[in-house]
């Protein structure tokens, strides 16, 4: 899995980026082939905004969220994207059957 953040108006620090990898990994429990994940993470005035696409087998799933704190924006972002991930899994199992 590769991850790639980028910050717009906004320096990603260690913290942030150890945070974003802990809670990302959460999704790879339930889906193990991810093939990129694109992580964007933006300031504007008192608005934190979180937003992501995975690259998956079959489809790319998209994520935004937006909070006073960088960290809820995240773990809402990632809550979007894991009950994502879980639907398309439960979508490519039912059609196999």
């Amino acid at each position: 899995m590769q991850l790639s953040i980028s910050g717009h108006h906004l320096d990603i620090t260690d913290a942030i980026r150890q945070h974003s990898e802990e809670k990302l990994a959460k999704i790879k429990h339930h889906f193990d082939y991810l093939i990129n994940i694109n992580m964007i993470l933006e300031v504007e005035k008192d608005v934190q905004t979180a937003e992501a696409t995975i690259h998956i087998s079959g489809a790319d799933l998209f994520a935004k969220a937006q909070s006073d704190d960088m960290y809820v924006s995240i773990d809402k972002m990632v809550n979007k994207l894991d009950a994502q991930v879980r639907k398309h899994k439960e979508k490519i199992n039912n059609h196999r059957k």
